[in-house]
């Protein structure tokens, strides 16, 4: 698989990710409820940034063996 595609991927989860943090930082969030949702939006982007580059490094194995 193309490495530039699992690259271009992650460069996007953090753009969200910093999108999100942003809004936070800037008392963007207009409810507790709000904050919350975007704390866990963040989260979840941060589990998927974590879960392609477990996959990547299992693609690099393979193509190592």
């Amino acid at each position: 698989m193309d490495p530039k595609l699992f690259e271009a991927l992650n460069k996007k989860l953090e753009a969200q990710i910093e999108s999100f943090k942003a809004v936070l930082c800037d008392g963007g969030a207009k409810s507790y409820d709000h904050y919350k949702e975007l704390s866990g939006t963040i989260r979840g982007l941060q589990l998927a940034q974590y879960e392609l580059g477990d996959l990547v490094r299992k693609i690099k194995d393979l193509d190592n063996d």
